[in-house]
């Protein structure tokens, strides 16, 4: 008489219980939160980390802090200044990156006519910077020439006034753009990278969970990165008291 059994089925481990059964390494956690500092500008927090950690660090001190200086440049309107101190770290990045050149011109231009506007009034300096600094330039390109000229109507107009597009100039939105962008070219010219190896992976990850969820995989609804801090969590002093340098 043939006999039977029966074969249990395993019980189908959760999303949950699984990401949570997968362990990664402390060293790797830790060379991507050194990388992240690196990158994104904490050069004192990533120098406190390195010793902590055991690890070498990414980059030379004096290439972070002229990242530094160049990015506190530009926030504070002192684009002239930026210009000068990333010519003299590297002349060859505006030489071969023409619309990175013509937005700090165009950010120099937008900070003149700021400047001008709480002082006297006369443009005249202004005129000039444009036709010198930026006409010869947009006139090589149409995306160059239709900056210049949104920018220009900035003139026509007093700063309570302005149409949105040209209030929007005077944000400290078009700072930070530019100072990304300018950080962006200096990482990609030192290390062939232009961001921290953590967006990536966030990358990486979004790209996966939208191909799952296109499967029809049992994902739940919704996947939190856990990139927000608990309301009454303590932030990490570095990061707290150090000025940013990128995003």
């Amino acid at each position: 008489m043939a006999s039977s059994s029966s074969t249990a089925t395993p019980a189908k481990l959760s999303f949950e219980s699984r990401v949570n059964a997968v362990k990664s390494p402390k060293s790797d956690i830790n060379a991507l939160i050194l990388d992240y500092l690196t990158m994104e500008g904490y050069p004192q927090a990533a120098a406190n980390f390195s010793k902590e950690a055991n690890l070498k660090p990414q980059q030379d001190g004096p290439f972070v802090y002229t990242r530094q200086q160049i990015r506190n440049a530009i926030h504070s309107g002192h684009i002239e200044e930026a210009i000068s101190l990333l010519n003299h770290f590297n002349p060859e990045i505006l030489d071969h990156d023409p619309p990175l050149h013509f937005a700090l011109l165009r950010l120099q231009l937008v900070e003149l006519i700021r400047r001008t506007n709480s002082v006297n009034g006369d443009f005249s300096v202004v005129v000039k910077f444009a036709q010198d600094q930026l006409a010869p330039r947009a006139a090589t390109k149409k995306e160059f020439l239709a900056d210049l000229e949104e920018t220009m109507v900035m003139l026509f107009f007093t700063p309570d006034k302005m149409p949105v597009p040209q209030r929007q100039l005077l944000s400290a939105d078009l700072r930070e753009e530019v100072a990304d962008k300018v950080n962006k070219a200096i990482l990609y010219h030192h290390s062939r990278r232009r961001e921290a190896a953590i967006r990536d992976i966030v990358k990486m990850r979004a790209w996966a969970e939208s191909i799952a969820r296109d499967n029809k995989k049992e994902l739940p609804e919704f996947l939190d990165l856990g990139l927000h801090p608990a309301p009454n969590s303590r932030r990490v002093q570095d990061h707290e008291h150090e000025a940013m340098i990128t995003t």
